[in-house]
């Protein structure tokens, strides 16, 4: 029922036409916007290219491998493997040197001398800005190919049991959230009745344990999820630092703290609002608690937007807020559903106006979802061939064929509403029965004054006897139960449209698949200006207090750049500091400083996502660098920019 208009008015032909039309809009949009062409947009980085080659044979043996990659990543000690004919290491094991240049992302590793001839394997494992982790494998030749005994892990990055939990506790999360905000959001807005009512309260605190839970197993297997694929390194404290030191760590961090508020307005929804009697003190609680639990649950969608897909690429400024908005749409439609589906089967109280002020919001949500998906869709495909040549684009395709499935359900389901009626509820007691009942009370009350303990008992037996004659006239109410079947049919297509939505989140984008494949980096060179490259050596004066500083800018112009630094200490290996903060101040204007505090992706390197330079110029880039609780310095340096 949660795409048809929110007024019960229209005649039944209009319905329908109306309900096509918004199918027929959306399905357009999304189709046409796809083959209007986009600029660049990254999401899982990607292999672009190596040298040597996959499948090269060369003369002799290279002193080096690098490996180029569609965007920045995250790499460790042991990512890049270079294993000879016979399988043992041919790199010397140091770490991987980054090589980055521009807007190229690069890293290598050194081969040991004098290599024999033969076939060489090149084994790599990284992490990608968008926080899902990616491996691979290619070879190459010295002198002439040759049999190999290179036995591989035959599961991807991210697979393996540990890979299964984690894509578990990763689908429970989406779960719990849509059970969480869609089912506080029914209460709230369309059946303030409910808060009273024990299986919309059970239903709305599973989603909150579910979150929850989720949450602290995902925090956990973070590690071995990106790293080793075993369950023992899930209690590592060191690589547990390591992970709250990433983005997808912070962000579960932060949504664990968010859920500790979450818990206190559930707390209050069904405890003092549904206690309230007082009409105006309810409207008032209503209005606080409406807005208190809109920004926890803007922050718990934020927490996705924040670390995944919408957090890389272009026009990241305007992803995350979209992703945001596609979250609590589709939180508010299909957790709304599901309350109303309980609603429907586990309470005979809910009236027609409640079914109708869903209507209403899922029709809302239905429209955000249409155009939040739209530009989502641009951003992650944007043509036709990756539209239908990639498992993203398939099941982008799929995604939308479920929408249609689900908006024909919902249509029957609004007729099922136009014919509900209060009446078979209102009417709970027959005469007969209301005699009964009084019969009952009376008697109740006569044996108060003499055993307390027996009236309880009566009370208990009235209220059993209360629930099941409203439950018999509710399931004899024909117009409730066709409307019970119909959004059972809805909550069906929605938890299959649900779990094709998640696999989305950690599928790579069709754009980024498909530039994989022909061998290009997802980033264009931009219209005007270039990327900005400086190096800065820097002594804070303590203890291993000297390094260099290397600043990227891409793509170096006005509006939105990606800013990544490295930090090479005096023996030219990664160095991490304590802190580290960057300005940006174009003197000339009086602009700035414009503070720039970068996110830590791996040792020695860290990014900065939508750095707005407003206008072009000779920029001064000042670098603060901190070693120790007492040695820090300041450095800056001009660039041209724009």
């Amino acid at each position: 029922m949660s795409a048809t208009a929110p007024n019960p008015g229209p005649s039944p032909i209009r319905r329908p036409l109306a309900v096509a039309a918004l199918l027929a809009a959306l399905i357009s949009l999304v189709f046409g916007l796809l083959l209007a062409g986009a600029g660049p947009a990254s999401a899982h980085a990607a292999l672009t290219g190596s040298d040597p080659s996959d499948g090269a044979v060369v003369d002799t043996a290279p002193e080096q491998v690098t490996l180029s990659f569609s965007e920045a990543i995250a790499l460790g000690d042991d990512s890049i493997r270079v294993l000879d004919p016979s399988g043992k290491r041919a790199d010397t094991q140091a770490e991987p040197r980054d090589l980055s240049e521009g807007g190229t992302v690069r890293y290598g590793v050194s081969l040991h001398s004098g290599l024999p001839d033969g076939t060489y394997t090149v084994a790599w494992q990284a992490i990608s800005a968008d926080s899902h982790p990616i491996s691979g494998a290619f070879t190459f030749s010295v002198g002439a190919p040759s049999e190999t005994t290179v036995a591989l892990p035959s599961q991807e990055a991210g697979g393996g049991p540990v890979g299964v939990v984690y894509d578990i506790a990763r689908y429970t999360a989406y779960g719990g959230f849509v059970l969480l905000v869609g089912g506080s959001a029914f209460v709230l807005v369309c059946w303030r009745g409910g808060a009273t009512a024990l299986p919309m309260q059970r239903l709305v605190v599973r989603g909150w344990l579910a979150l929850t839970a989720a949450t602290l197993v995902m925090l956990l297997l973070r590690n071995p999820y990106t790293g080793s694929g075993k369950f023992a390194d899930a209690f590592d404290l060191a690589g547990l630092q390591s992970v709250l030191d990433t983005k997808p760590g912070a962000a579960l961090v932060s949504r664990l703290l968010l859920l500790g508020a979450a818990a206190l307005f559930i707390a209050v929804l069904f405890g003092t609002y549904a206690g309230r009697e007082d009409e105006r003190e309810k409207k008032d609680l209503t209005f606080g608690l409406a807005v208190g639990g809109g920004v926890v649950a803007t922050g718990i969608a934020a927490t996705w937007a924040m670390s995944e897909h919408a957090s890389t690429g272009i026009q990241t400024s305007i992803a995350m807020p979209v992703d945001v908005l596609h979250l609590l749409a589709v939180a508010a439609w299909l957790g709304g559903l599901a309350s109303l589906l309980v609603a429907l089967y586990r309470t005979p109280d809910i009236g027609s106006a409640a079914v109708r002020r869903f209507s209403a919001v899922a029709f809302g949500s239905v429209v955000v979802l249409a155009a939040t998906g739209i530009y989502q869709s641009w951003r992650q495909v944007g043509s036709w061939s990756a539209l239908t040549g990639t498992r993203y684009g398939q099941l982008l395709i799929l995604k939308v064929a479920l929408i249609a499935v689900l908006l024909a359900v919902a249509w029957f389901s609004r007729r099922w509403t136009g014919r509900l009626t209060d009446s078979a509820v209102a009417s709970e007691e027959t005469p007969g029965e209301e005699a009964e009942s009084g019969s009952a009370s009376a008697s109740e009350d006569a044996s108060a004054d003499v055993d307390p303990e027996r009236a309880a008992q009566l009370a208990r037996q009235r209220a059993a006897l209360t629930a099941t004659k409203k439950k018999r006239i509710r399931d004899a109410d024909p117009e409730r139960s066709g409307l019970r079947r119909s959004v059972l049919a809805e909550a069906a297509v929605a938890v299959v449209l649900l779990a094709v939505t998640t696999m989305l989140t950690s599928t790579e984008p069709g754009r980024t698949e498909e530039e994989a494949a022909n061998g290009t980096p997802s980033a264009s060179a931009p219209a005007a200006g270039g990327p900005v490259n400086l190096k800065m050596p820097f002594d804070t004066g303590g203890q291993n207090g000297k390094g260099t500083v290397r600043i990227d800018i891409e793509p170096g112009r006005t509006g939105s750049n990606d800013l990544h630094v490295w930090i090479d200490g005096s023996d030219g290996k990664p160095m991490d500091v304590p802190e580290l903060k960057l300005a940006l101040t174009l003197e000339s204007k009086d602009i700035g400083p414009l503070p720039v505090v970068p996110d830590r992706l791996a040792e020695g390197h860290w990014s900065a996502s939508a750095v707005q330079i407003p206008m072009a110029g000779d920029w001064k880039i000042d670098v603060t660098v901190r070693t120790s609780d007492i040695d820090q310095v300041t450095i800056d340096k001009n660039a041209k920019i724009g």
